[in-house]
């Protein structure tokens, strides 16, 4: 979207430019509109420069955030299963006589 609006900017820009160049101001000297209309290119083009920038960076920083919701799944699916095998896995609790029971049993 703010590519577009500074591609519709830099339209008028030009516009200006060539309108300019046919007409002439009034009020103000050619030169000076001229010198306003070449600061204000040279900053669109810093805006675009920068806007390019930023997309670079966002894509990157989307991209990170893609790998990272891949491995916070994976470490939460792994971590709901330790937590369920150490739930299974936990020793029952027996009295004393009940393991000395287990024990002559065995023996």
């Amino acid at each position: 979207e703010l590519e577009n609006q500074l591609t519709t900017k830099s339209k008028t820009l030009d516009e200006l430019k060539q309108s300019l160049a046919l007409n002439g101001s009034a009020e103000q000297t050619p030169e000076a509109l001229s010198l306003k209309i070449a600061e204000l290119c040279e900053m669109v083009d810093s805006i675009v420069s920068q806007v390019a920038q930023l997309k670079t960076s966002m894509q990157s920083i989307l991209e990170q955030w893609r790998v990272y919701d891949e491995v916070y799944a994976e470490v939460s699916l792994m971590t709901t299963r330790y937590l369920y095998c150490i739930d299974q896995c936990k020793p029952s609790v027996m009295s004393l006589e009940a393991l000395k029971k287990q024990v002559k049993t065995l023996q």
